[in-house]
């Protein structure tokens, strides 16, 4: 079957199938409704606080305060559209029509990433203005030093949030399995290594943490990271590659 075949395949499936849709709604709401709270509340306490405080106040950054949450429908999104095939059975079907098993999860990845990164980029450019509409005299301009850069990389963040988790959901065929594993991973695990002060230094090459630093634009004050936002989007894009790859073996080497 030609590539583009199976191309048009899968985003009839993706947008066919209602929950993965809803994710992605549910992706853009939470994360501009969190970003424009949390922006009204440092907007109300910023003469409250403290010098240092101050010195690391990044009303870009602040905006984004709801892709904590917004995150977790990207990795629903992403597990949904894999591991539906394989719970209704559909992907014995899908792998008859195309053997070639490669081109069948990079037409999938395709579709489903190009979708994560017009929703996502969409999403972070709303936010951000309506974050900074919520901030008033202490906003951020779209055209201030590395602004722009770090609404474009949120967008990049949310897709490959997707991506990953879809790499992950390729590995283990299960929705609850893959969900019961990437949201301690983000949710828990991450932030504990991220916030104890024996484990830092291996929680900052986690993806989130070292992805998040491309929406950063000052610098923290205790941030002693060994890269920039690009290099932290590069860490996550390896940890993307892996969950891929894995992905791929284990396609290529199971029956469905």
């Amino acid at each position: 079957m030609a590539l583009i075949q199976v191309v048009r395949s899968e985003w009839t499936k993706v947008r066919s199938v209602t929950s993965t849709m809803w994710t992605l709604a549910l992706a853009v709401v939470i994360t501009i409704a969190l970003g424009m709270l949390i922006s009204a509340l440092s907007n109300h306490e910023f003469d409250k606080m403290g010098e240092k405080e101050r010195l690391s106040f990044d009303p870009t950054y602040i905006s984004f305060a709801g892709m904590s949450l917004g995150q977790l429908a990207m990795i629903v999104f992403g597990v949904l559209v894999v591991s539906n095939e394989y719970g209704t059975g559909m992907i014995r079907t899908s792998l008859a029509a195309v053997p070639r098993r490669g081109t069948f999860l990079f037409s999938k990845i395709a579709v489903a990433a190009g979708l994560a990164l017009v929703v996502g980029t969409i999403t972070t450019f709303v936010a951000f203005f309506l974050g900074q509409s919520m901030l008033g005299p202490h906003r951020a301009s779209i055209g201030d030093p590395h602004v722009l850069r770090a609404v474009i990389g949120g967008g990049l963040y949310m897709t490959l949030i997707a991506v990953f988790s879809m790499g992950v959901a390729t590995m283990l065929r299960s929705s609850m399995l893959s969900l019961g594993i990437l949201m301690p991973f983000f949710f828990l695990i991450s932030n504990i290594l991220g916030n104890v002060d024996a484990t830092k230094k291996i929680g900052r090459f986690l993806p989130d943490q070292a992805g998040s630093k491309i929406m950063q634009v000052v610098t923290p004050v205790n941030d002693d990271s060994p890269y920039g936002p690009w290099g932290g989007l590069g860490i996550m894009a390896l940890w993307v590659l892996a969950a891929l790859v894995g992905g791929y073996a284990v396609l290529r080497e199971r029956d469905a």
